[in-house]
Formats: C-alpha cells, structure tokens, sequence
C-alpha cells in the first residue's frame, strides 16, 4: 500500500456527492489516496475500524468468509462506491473484506472524520441508511437463493449481476476481468461446479468466453435460468 496525492472524483464519490460543497474543502484535508497492489487486502475480516474507504479507480471485491479455506463475494466496489461500512456499530469490526481485484486507487478517511461528517450532512446520513437497507435487501436475497436455487440459476443470476453494474465493453463483453475462482465465490458455488456449468452455458451458446472475459450471448435463456422458468437439476 502506497499514499499518494490527487483529486477526488466529486460527482461519484459516495463521500462527496453526499455532501455539502463547503464540506468537501474539509474532506480533501482530512483524506488520503492509498494505492493497493492486485490481490493485495484493503482491510481484514476482524480488524479493528480504522475509517472508511472510498474506491477512485478500478474494481475492489467485498467477501466473507464462508466454510473452510472458502469465501463468499458479496458484492464487487467501483466508481466511488463505499467500503467498510458494514463495520459501523457497537464493536467497530470489519465484518467482511476488501480485495484489490486490479491495482487499485482508494479514498480513506478516519473513523471520527467520518463520524463528523453524518452528523454535518443529512443527505450523506440519509444516503447511507438507504444503502444499508438495500445490502440488506441483497443479502436475504443471495440467502434464499443459496438455499433453493441451483447452481447454473445462481450462475446465471451472478453474470446478469455483473452485466448490470459494469456494463458491457466495445465487444460485448462484461466490462470486468474476473477469475473463475472469483466468478465461483460470487455465485455461491465451488469452482468446480462454476467450471461444469460454464461449459454447458458454452455448448448451448448462451455465454461466450475469452480468457476472463465473458460474453452473455443469450439474455432470454440466461434470464429464464436465474428466474426459475428453466429448471436445472445439478448432478
């Protein structure tokens, strides 16, 4: 992890659009840019809250642990999008990850700065309340499924995730470099599994692959997996 000095990007950043213009002076005294190598921890699962991240370029992961030497993705973080956060509350514990999926550049302010600056600005407050309740949302969503859908609805359902937040490329991939491994954890399935499936979804020309680029090729079909209209039954 290296500091470095630079701007802030005002109108994407969780911190500053949610704040008044006369805070964000205050901000830029009190922030500094941190750069994390690829695959490098941004903070542990465990450790004591420090301050909040804020990601300025490229992509992070959030995950938690799940099982034995096992992890789940909970959601990917880009374009000034919040981290840390879910360690607010009476123990002050990161209860989830951050990884560097990419050499990536972070916004990171201490713990009573950002403190101060919910009780400064009611928008970011209010903005922040919202978040939380749409993870929360997300997260008995991802239960559920994990619980009664199969695994190519959880695949398909993670791919139609990604297409949405990223985007796709000039090419039509998803805009997002990603390995199966971290494909796997994001659907809540093992590798193997992820690969076996990858390989029907391949043969039936639904998706297409080039390295760790994917393409979704039939949305329809990919859309009837994920919402149940196709049933599967894993082997």
């Amino acid at each position: 992890m290296n500091e470095l000095k630079q701007g802030c990007n005002l109108e994407k950043c969780f911190l500053c659009s949610n704040t008044v213009p006369e805070w964000r002076e205050t901000i830029n005294l009190h922030k500094k840019n941190l750069k994390f190598k690829k695959g490098e921890a941004i903070f542990r699962e465990g450790d004591n809250v420090k301050g909040m991240y804020f990601v300025f370029s490229v992509t992070a992961k959030i995950h938690k642990k799940w099982g034995d030497n096992k992890e789940i993705i909970i959601r990917f973080a880009a374009n000034g999008a919040i981290m840390g956060h879910r360690g607010l509350g009476s123990k002050m514990v990161y209860t989830v990850s951050a990884t560097a999926l990419e050499p990536l550049v972070v916004c990171f302010v201490e713990m009573d700065f950002f403190a101060a600056s919910l009780k400064t600005n009611n928008d970011l407050t209010y903005k922040l309340m919202v978040l939380f309740a749409e993870e929360l949302e997300e997260s008995e969503k991802k239960m559920r499924d994990l619980a009664h859908m199969p695994v190519k609805g959880r695949l398909a359902q993670a791919l139609i995730t990604l297409c949405e937040q990223f985007g796709k490329n000039e090419e039509g991939y998803i805009n997002l470099e990603l390995s199966r491994h971290d494909l796997a954890s994001f659907a809540a399935a093992t590798y193997e599994t992820v690969f076996r499936e990858i390989k029907i979804l391949l043969k039936e020309h639904i998706i297409e692959v080039t390295g760790k680029m994917i393409k979704i090729r039939d949305t329809d079909k990919l859309l009837q997996l994920a919402t149940g209209v196709i049933q599967e039954n894993d082997e």
